[in-house]
């Protein structure tokens, strides 16, 4: 995949959302840099895609701002989002299920200019899909949606990419080759990664920066790498 635009930065800054009338993420600030990689760590509850729904606009944050490349976007509808550069893969492989793989991948590239050549380098970088473009989306694996998930997302043509644990439930087999996949996006250029993931293996050799919640509460943060393993199991008590 190939891009000609710019990577973006987010920063969200002191930000407080939740459901009804419980606040689930209390004060939370993280940055994602340009063209690089920011993870999110955190055991299950600690807030974490909460805090992504803010980000893409499906939650409306109580307090604090969410700033894209310098603009103000909290209180932007997601589509508006979208527009500016953000795509989000959410918890759960997400498709749909009736039609087709190349049903599902034509629905995104249809509103995008040269819709046929984003489906063609999708099929490059997830080879597993090339043959499986007839076949309803609600009958592959669970490794299979996540890579479709991952492609419509990408056809979008995003400048930052949320990710959701986007190794969640899948078979070892593939995680390997889903991280890989991850792990060479921001190296093609005009793209920044903002992944929230439990396998701290993967987390730390993808990601230059991490963030640990806990209780809604951005708990250690600081640089990516093997180095970082101790600092971040001590701080997730694992």
């Amino acid at each position: 995949m190939t891009s000609t635009l710019d990577a973006a930065t987010l920063d969200i800054t002191d930000v407080y959302v939740g459901y009804g009338r419980t606040t689930v993420v209390h004060g939370a600030t993280i940055e994602v840099p340009p063209g690089e990689v920011t993870a999110v760590m955190g055991h299950n509850g600690a807030g974490k895609t909460t805090l992504l729904r803010a980000a893409v606009g499906l939650l409306q944050p109580r307090a604090g701002r969410i700033v894209l490349d310098g603009e103000d976007i909290t209180r932007m509808r997601p589509s508006e989002r979208v527009k500016r550069g953000l795509g989000y893969v959410p918890q759960g492989q997400q498709c749909f299920p009736q039609l087709t793989t190349q049903e599902n991948l034509q629905l995104v590239a249809d509103t995008r200019r040269g819709g046929n050549k984003l489906i063609a380098e999708m099929l490059d970088l997830f080879p597993a899909l090339g043959g499986l473009l007839t076949r309803r989306a609600g009958l592959l694996s669970g490794g299979q949606r996540q890579q479709l998930a991952i492609a419509r997302a990408l056809i979008t043509q995003p400048r930052l990419l949320i990710l959701d644990e986007p190794t969640e439930g899948i078979q070892p087999s593939v995680v390997a080759e889903i991280e890989q996949t991850i792990l060479s996006l921001t190296s093609l250029g005009g793209l920044s990664i903002l992944l929230v993931e439990q396998h701290v293996g993967f987390a730390l050799a993808a990601a230059s920066r991490y963030y640990v919640m806990e209780a809604g509460r951005i708990t250690s943060a600081g640089a990516g790498g093997a180095d970082a393993h101790a600092d971040v199991r001590t701080a997730m008590a694992i």
